[in-house]
C-alpha cells in the first residue's frame, strides 16, 4: 500500500470573508477567474470537471473546457451522443468544479443543464479551426473503435471530401448551458480551517449566503 498520509500543505495565500464578497456569486466567480488568469500561473484557467449521473446509475466526472459564462450560467460544448451528453439529456442535474491549486481555491457549482440555442452552437462551431471541426464530425465520441488508424483514416477521408467547402456543425454536437442553483467557494486557510462560502438560489434573482464549516 502506498501511504500518502505525509502529503500535507499549509494553505496561506488568501482569505474569503463575508465582508468582502458580492451578493451575486457570478460576480465573485468573475473576480476569482480574473485573479487566477492574471496571477495564478495556470495554463488552462477554464478547465473544469463536469460530474454527471450516467445511464448505468454511476456518477462520472471528466475535465472539459468552459467556453463562456455570464449571469445565465456556464457553457461548454460536446457531442450530444457521447456518454456525458446522453447522461445530461436523461438527468440534467450536474456538478461543475474548478480547482486552481496555485491560488488555493476551488469552486463547486450545482446546476441544471439545457442545450444552448442552435445559433449559439453554430456560431461557436464556426469559430473553431477546421481541424477541430472535422475531429468533432468523425469522432463518434465514447463509442468503441478498433484502433487509432481507423479514426485517422476517417479524418483523412473527410478532409478530402470537404476540401474547399464550408464545414457545418453536425446536429449531434453543440453546447450545454448550466444554470447554477448553488455555488460554493473554497479558499484554503492555515490549520485546515478553510473558508467555505455557499450561495444558494432562492428565486430568480436572490441568493442566500452561508458559511460552512471546513
Amino acid at each position: 500500500m502506498n501511504d500518502l498520509s505525509n502529503y500535507r500543505k499549509s494553505y496561506e495565500k488568501s482569505e474569503l470573508l463575508e465582508t468582502n464578497i458580492p451578493e451575486d456569486p457570478i460576480n465573485l466567480f468573475h473576480r476569482w477567474f480574473h485573479e487566477v488568469t492574471e496571477f495564478g500561473g495556470v495554463d488552462e484557467v477554464n478547465a473544469m470537471t463536469v460530474a454527471t449521473i450516467g445511464l448505468d446509475g454511476f456518477p462520472k466526472s471528466r475535465v472539459v473546457l468552459l467556453k463562456k459564462y455570464d449571469e445565465n450560467g456556464f457553457i461548454f460544448y460536446t457531442n450530444y451522443n457521447s456518454e456525458k451528453g446522453k447522461a445530461i439529456l436523461q438527468n440534467p442535474h450536474v456538478c461543475l468544479s474548478f480547482f486552481w491549486h496555485s491560488m488555493e481555491r476551488q469552486v463547486i457549482i450545482k446546476g441544471i443543464a439545457e442545450k444552448t440555442a442552435e445559433n449559439i452552437s453554430d456560431n461557436y462551431f464556426a469559430s473553431r479551426p477546421d481541424g477541430s471541426k472535422l475531429g468533432a464530425i468523425v469522432s463518434n465520441q465514447s463509442e468503441v473503435i478498433p484502433d487509432r488508424t481507423f479514426l485517422e483514416n476517417q479524418l483523412h477521408a473527410l478532409e478530402k471530401e470537404t476540401q474547399g467547402k464550408e464545414i457545418l456543425r453536425p446536429k449531434n454536437w453543440g453546447g450545454f448551458l448550466i444554470r447554477p442553483v448553488e455555488m460554493e467557494f473554497w479558499q484554503g486557510r492555515p490549520n485546515r480551517l478553510h473558508d467555505r462560502i455557499r450561495y444558494a438560489l432562492q428565486d430568480d434573482f436572490n441568493w442566500s449566503i452561508d458559511r460552512l464549516a471546513p
